[in-house]
């Protein structure tokens, strides 16, 4: 059983997740989902750091979760890892990475599973398999985020 100091450390801990990832949604870029581009992202794949539509979060769902871990923005608690990840990526700069030789290609909403598939299980538009190093793509949000003041601890 839990003390009443960690329950409400717990709740804090929480809230400020909360208020994170409301912030990260009012982002442009993360305004639609990065798969289907449907308007009001409610679920994220926290391990690529990428908010998706609810048919979209059934596909990373299916992906298994050696690919894609999948969680609920407004059901689900987060630990801090999972909300730096979230911070790291986002939207843009996935897609920056996971789309990178994809040459205009455009889904359906006919072959949205098969589509999703293709980018994150066969990996077909990747440029480059390392993603090591966050710096190389796109601009360095670990400035923008000190910038913004968010603190996870």
């Amino acid at each position: 059983m839990s003390t009443r100091h960690a329950r409400v450390a717990d709740k804090e801990l929480n809230d400020k997740h909360t208020r994170i990832l409301i912030e990260l949604l009012r982002r442009i870029e993360n305004k639609t989902c990065a798969d289907c581009k449907k308007k009001d992202p409610r679920w994220a794949s926290w391990n690529l750091g990428i908010f998706v539509c609810i048919r979209c979060s059934g596909t990373h769902r299916s992906l298994g979760t050696h690919i894609s871990k999948v969680k609920s923005v407004d059901l689900d608690t987060w630990t801090v890892e999972q909300i730096e990840n979230m911070i790291k990526w986002g939207n843009q700069r996935a897609n920056i990475y996971w789309e990178a030789n994809l040459d205009g290609k455009q889904p359906t909403d006919s072959n949205m599973d098969s589509w999703i598939r293709a980018k994150y299980e066969q990996r077909l538009w990747v440029k480059n398999d390392d993603c090591s190093d966050l710096s190389k793509i796109a601009v360095n949000f670990v400035e923008e985020q000190v910038v913004k003041g968010y603190s996870l601890n």
